[in-house]
């Protein structure tokens, strides 16, 4: 299906396709929502912003401080996935979908905490039929991952306050180091879909978690996983990624500040220590990809 923008009568456009638009629902009551005068509204009078780079705002209620990466983070976030650091992670989720989803006509695939829409955008290039959604807490990051893929949109969304999704209107959700709330992905997930969850490995980015003081991965995150996904979702494969990238100075500094230690080291302690490493610095890239199904 060719990708459309959905017009707006006075103010600026949602940018994604028709299909991805038609699985939105009001965050508010659940209700579908239309294009109107006011933005994206829904029977009941609720209304929501477009914002000018075409994402649409369905956070609902008051969003507490420090939630979702900062303008900075995102540049970071920007920086290291344009270098291509990550991408054998995107190559390896496009290669899990287009398994799981057996040639599925014009499949909807959702990030959950998506970010930038990076992963997404990779997965979309590798499915040519597929449309996708990115759905982040941070304005910064939608305002990119609206532009990133023309078969693809993004709202702005608390994951842990519910997915403004209709029930069972997604074939494919991914979630890439990112919260996740079991009982509203089996909600929006469709009973054939499929769940493709990333997490860290206790190895991730080892050589530079004691020079630069970052936090450690939980040992107990699989875990933790299986027991936040029981009673909704059934494992059906998973598979270890691990690959060596080879860092320069600023790729480092950006990786971190890329992350959750971004918010404990002050920047100019950050460089300082980064500073003390060898150039290039071979870093370790090792994550986990768990593939569930809905019970």
């Amino acid at each position: 299906m060719a990708p459309t923008d959905t017009p707006h009568r006075t103010g600026p456009r949602l940018r994604m396709p028709d299909a991805v638009a038609a699985a939105l629902a009001c965050p508010t009551c659940g209700a579908g929502l239309e294009t109107g005068q006011r933005g994206l509204e829904c029977a009941a009078g609720h209304s929501f912003n477009v914002a000018r780079e075409g994402y649409a705002s369905l956070l609902s209620g008051a969003t507490p401080p420090g939630t979702g990466d900062s303008k900075e983070m995102v540049a970071d976030r920007l920086r290291f996935q344009r270098a291509g650091h990550y991408d054998p992670m995107g190559a390896a989720l496009a290669q899990a979908l287009r398994r799981e989803l057996g040639g599925r006509a014009a499949p909807l695939v959702a990030d959950v905490g998506g970010g930038t829409g990076h992963y997404l955008t990779q997965v979309l290039t590798d499915l040519p039929d597929a449309v996708g959604l990115t759905l982040d807490v941070s304005k910064f990051a939608a305002r990119h991952a609206a532009r990133a893929h023309p078969r693809a949109g993004a709202v702005t969304a608390d994951a842990w306050r519910g997915l403004p999704l209709r029930a069972d209107s997604v074939d494919a959700l991914l979630n890439v180091f990112a919260p996740r709330s079991a009982a509203e992905f089996h909600r929006v997930l469709r009973p054939d879909g499929v769940l493709v969850v990333v997490t860290p490995a206790v190895d991730h980015l080892a050589e530079l978690r004691s020079p630069l003081g970052l936090l450690d991965v939980d040992p107990r995150k699989d875990e933790r996983l299986a027991e936040g996904l029981h009673g909704h979702f059934t494992p059906t494969g998973e598979r270890e990624l691990r690959f060596t990238m080879d860092l320069t100075h600023d790729d480092a500094a950006t990786v971190v500040g890329m992350g959750p230690s971004a918010r404990h080291i002050g920047p100019g302690e950050l460089r300082a220590r980064v500073d003390g490493l060898p150039e290039p610095t071979p870093v370790t890239a090792s994550v986990r990809l768990h593939v569930y199904r809905p019970r």
